[in-house]
């Protein structure tokens, strides 16, 4: 019976739907944004390479670090000479130069103020047709972020989720979908090493669930020490990549935190003692000192903390009874001072952040039912899944500006994962 519940708290029921308005409630914080200011970028004009400039202006574009300007054809010349007046006519404050190189293209930033080239580099690219031109040129585009913000972008990280049962692996702007898993398997909780070379996922064999450890480089799997038997679900890597926490039914029905060196296949600890309530959904907080989790020894599924050693738990997300409901999929953001989450709003559960040192929430979704957030890497931007548009779709926010868009994936989408690393390392 305990087991059915846990399984529960991954899967929403069903309820009825209608658009929801941010409320002053208890701990809620309505949804209220500040935009920064945001300099003005221009990709220039140039001889071919149309497709480099498209993926690039895309991505310079979901950044949100800037206001891209369009442009249009035949505004400004292609040669040589950039005419920097007619950019500052324009309003633009930085300018982006693509050109092709014997080994790529060159790529210079221009700061259309002063009138000089702010940063030149060249940029290896593959022919456009080979399997990662369009990955290459993402990490362009990240470059071009850093170069202006010191912060690189994260075009080139990858998420992974789950469609029809099975894990998929995507590119942050939705292309390059290509499966992890076999179809013939099914699959839960997946998700991503801190080094990006691995996903971790429950498999359903023989009764029981174990956790394997997919290397995405040899395609070969493994199950992970201590999850051999009974069921095992909703893994974290620890920030170092050695551990693994991850919840277990056993066989009387209870679910408890454990922990496994998969580094070198050993050590499992118990994390939790659930005998009156279940705990699962752990992660790691960026210094590994602490773990956030779910649990329901309140009576209704909660967001705890606890030591990596289990020690010192605490209920971490203070929640108003009656007007609050259950919260769940915590994961802690980049820089250690937040953690996302859903939360039941009216029987239907939307996006929180809550700032760990103040214990302030900010609300960040109100429209259909949106659960499951994720970080990327950049700490600013988070998927979740949202089936405003019809269908559950993974939908990305900038927490800054409050501005969102849809990846639009072919089959309905639960528990999305994005990359812990900038740059995509798996193949």
């Amino acid at each position: 019976m305990r087991a059915a519940v846990a399984l529960g708290l991954l899967v929403l029921a069903a309820a009825p739907l209608r658009a929801q308005d941010p409320i002053d409630r208890g701990v809620r914080v309505g949804i209220t944004y500040t935009a920064g200011t945001r300099p003005r970028l221009v990709l220039l004009p140039g001889a071919g390479l149309d497709s480099v400039r498209a993926i690039l202006q895309r991505d310079l574009d979901f950044s949100d670090r800037f206001e891209v300007l369009p442009l249009e054809s035949g505004s400004a010349a292609s040669g040589s000479t950039v005419n920097y007046q007619l950019y500052r006519t324009l309003g633009a404050e930085y300018g982006v130069d693509v050109r092709s190189d014997a080994a790529g293209v060159v790529v210079r930033l221009h700061d259309i103020g002063s009138g000089t080239v702010r940063q030149q580099q060249p940029f290896p690219l593959p022919a456009q047709s080979a399997p990662g031109f369009r990955m290459a040129v993402h990490r362009v585009s990240d470059e071009v972020v850093r170069w202006v913000t010191g912060t690189p972008g994260v075009a080139a990280t990858r998420l992974v989720v789950l469609m029809n049962k099975r894990a998929y692996r995507v590119d942050s702007d939705g292309a390059d979908v290509t499966p992890i898993t076999p179809a013939s398997e099914t699959v839960l909780s997946p998700t991503w090493s801190p080094d990006g070379r691995y996903v971790a996922y429950t498999r359903f064999l023989d009764g029981a669930g174990p956790i394997m450890l997919h290397d995405l480089a040899t395609g070969r799997a493994q199950r992970v020490f201590g999850t051999e038997s009974q069921l095992n679900f909703t893994p974290a890597f620890s920030p170092d990549g050695r551990s693994l926490a991850f919840a277990r039914t056993d066989q009387q029905g209870g679910t408890d935190i454990y922990a496994v060196n998969v580094t070198d296949q050993c050590c499992l600890r118990r994390l939790t003692v659930g005998r009156f309530a279940d705990n699962l959904s752990p992660t790691y907080a960026p210094d590994g000192r602490r773990i956030a989790f779910v649990s329901t020894r309140p009576g209704t599924p909660q967001i705890y903390a606890m030591s990596s050693d289990g020690t010192d738990q605490e209920l971490l997300a203070p929640y108003d009874y009656g007007a609050t409901g259950p919260s769940n999929a915590p994961e802690w953001s980049p820089d250690g001072a937040s953690v996302a989450f859903h939360r039941d709003i009216d029987r239907a559960p939307q996006v929180f952040i809550l700032e760990v040192g103040s214990r302030r929430f900010k609300q960040l979704t109100s429209s259909g039912r949106n659960s499951d957030p994720t970080w990327a890497p950049d700490g600013r931007h988070l998927a979740f899944v949202s089936d405003r548009s019809g269908r559950a779709q993974v939908w990305i926010i900038d927490t800054e500006t409050g501005r969102i868009r849809q990846l639009s994936l072919t089959g309905e989408v639960r528990l999305p994962h994005w990359s812990r690393r900038f740059g995509a390392a798996s193949p």
